[in-house]
């Protein structure tokens, strides 16, 4: 199989891409180190993924940062005599990140119950980091509740609470909302980018697209915005051709992350028109309403305008038919079903779309993979496999 280039791009598209490369892939954080530098008194919260609030956080002065693990760049040396071996990546990568100082400068770190290693990992988290605030924001397990939206508001007040402790000042409503709005707007880029993606494949690569996304992870949003803003603006005057090629959507990055290099060998085989990748930044699929009151208004659109994933419990949304949905959207003609190696959610539900796939005769691949992956051939033996045998049907 042919290799296909890249799209060319001039000097300045290529320095954001080269950036928002060195943000996704260095364990070190320099964003984060040189916002500290601009506000020597301003505090860092970390937060996993998939589901957070950060327009909160965001509220209260002090920079969100999205902890997701530390790719293949560190060894979990120290987090594995702190955690089982047996635990998926993403989590041990991130306690490897705690314990080898390059969290330091949080101040706190919540994570949510997504499954039962995050749910644990707070407590793990307050006894190895006992000057960090450690909290978990507990999400409503029955959605259809109509106490649900009360419930969610009320946690996310407790989360304010949380933050006015550790800032020492109170988070206003004329905050929360003008938070609300950057954040619309970085959404907003967003949604731009992966309409880009899904209409013009040639003009952005699956690797690329996600780099420019998971930049906004630990940097403020505006800064981050404004990089989006510029990088859509060049990437549509890109000189590129459409190429004969599959059209995939890859399922299954909802919280631990695909090494880029397994991002691009699938580029190579085929276009990647649409994926679950970085969710956590991309979870409301419409712009929040900010109104009265602010807090009800988040909590309302986690409930009715949140996308599906694997760690969702929602019977209104049920996961089949909105991955078919994102299929149909993205004109795919068939679907790489991954999931994260120890992943029990992930592996789970790789049986119920398997079947959707095989009901809707649409051709899908199944892969496991995890943040630190060798020797991908047999990988890319079984992409290109995959990939010819529906060119030559």
């Amino acid at each position: 199989m042919a290799v296909a280039t890249a799209p060319r791009a001039d000097g300045r598209l290529e320095a954001i891409l080269d950036q928002c490369r060195e943000l996704a892939e260095d364990p070190d954080l320099p964003a984060v180190a040189r916002w500290r530098e601009q506000h020597p008194d301003g505090r860092v919260i970390g937060h996993f993924q998939v589901y957070f609030p950060e327009e909160i956080i965001h509220a209260a002065g002090m920079l969100p940062i999205t902890v997701m693990g530390a790719g293949s760049r560190i060894d979990a040396k120290q987090a594995d005599s702190h955690i089982g071996s047996f635990i998926c990546s993403i989590c041990r990568t991130s306690l490897e990140l705690g314990l080898s100082g390059r969290l330091d400068a949080l101040s706190g770190f919540f994570t949510l119950p997504i499954c039962d290693v995050a749910r644990n990992l707070a407590g793990i988290w307050g006894r190895n980091f006992p000057a960090q605030v450690s909290q978990i924001l507990y999400l409503p397990q029955n959605a259809t509740s109509r106490h649900a939206a009360t419930y969610l508001r009320d946690e996310y007040q407790r989360l304010v609470g949380e933050l006015e402790a550790i800032g020492g000042r109170p988070i206003a409503d004329a905050a929360l909302r003008q938070s609300i709005g950057v954040y619309n707007e970085n959404r907003r880029l967003l949604r731009q980018l992966y309409q880009l993606k899904r209409e013009s494949p040639w003009l952005v690569t699956s690797s690329e697209a996600y780099v420019l996304t998971r930049a906004g992870s630990v940097m403020p949003r505006e800064e981050h915005n404004q990089i989006l803003a510029e990088a859509l603006a060049a990437l549509a005057q890109r000189s590129g051709r459409r190429q004969d090629r599959v059209r995939v959507v890859f399922e299954g990055g909802f919280c631990e992350q695909p090494p880029l290099d397994m991002l691009g060998l699938l580029e190579e085989a085929c276009y990647v028109v649409d994926d679950d990748l970085l969710i956590g930044m991309r979870w409301l699929t419409e712009d929040v309403v900010a109104g009265d009151d602010p807090l009800g208004a988040l909590a309302d659109a986690y409930l009715e305008h949140s996308t599906y994933s694997c760690v969702q419990h929602d019977d209104r949304k049920p996961k089949e038919a909105m991955l078919m949905a994102r299929v149909d959207e993205a004109q795919a003609q068939a679907v790489i079903l991954a999931a994260a190696k120890m992943c029990e959610p992930g592996l789970d539900e790789q049986v119920a779309y398997q079947k959707v796939c095989e009901a809707r005769g649409i051709p899908h691949l199944l892969l496991e993979f995890e943040e630190k992956m060798t020797g991908l051939e047999r990988l890319r033996m079984e992409v290109e496999t995959f990939v010819e045998s529906i060119l030559f049907d």
